[in-house]
């Protein structure tokens, strides 16, 4: 029976470790998340999407970000589909208005998605520490009814 103990005890700490490593998850997600928001408010990348609750509005979510970058895609691919395109034989002018302002949309889409990446990243760290918790939380369970079925055998 006092297998069914030192069980019982490995059990509990996986649970109080599981518990600690999630809070810790939780907490750099949640940190990461906030981070970028701050970030992304001091730029104050706003885009008139029409028709959008984004009108005007700072873009600081994945959501945003992403039907953002998706609107300055439609409007670079409007000067040309590719970069190819738009040089054709040539070589990249800055002082081509044409030019400049596809690189400009260009380097504005690749922030944008970089977002919505930072965004997913910091929801899945964060989903991963919720799990982490309700894994410990079921360790810690386990671990307690085996510690008292190995008291009453005794």
């Amino acid at each position: 029976m006092n297998m069914t103990r030192n069980l019982a005890i490995v059990v509990l700490l996986l649970g109080v470790v599981a518990i600690v490593m999630g809070a810790v998850f939780i907490g750099q997600g949640v940190s990461k998340n906030n981070q970028l928001v701050e970030a992304m408010r001091i730029e104050q990348v706003t885009l008139g999407i029409e028709g959008a609750e984004l009108e005007g509005e700072v873009i600081d979510s994945l959501v945003e970000a992403q039907k953002a970058g998706d609107t300055v895609r439609e409007h670079r691919r409007g000067i040309a589909l590719t970069y190819s395109d738009l040089l054709g034989e040539g070589r990249y002018d800055p002082t081509d208005p044409k030019q400049l302002t596809y690189a400009q949309a260009l380097n504005l889409e690749n922030y944008l998605y970089l977002a919505v990446v930072a965004f997913g990243l910091t929801q899945s760290v964060t989903a991963s520490g919720v799990f982490m918790v309700i894994t410990g939380i079921a360790l810690g369970g386990t671990g307690v009814v085996l510690y008292r079925l190995s008291q009453i055998v005794s």
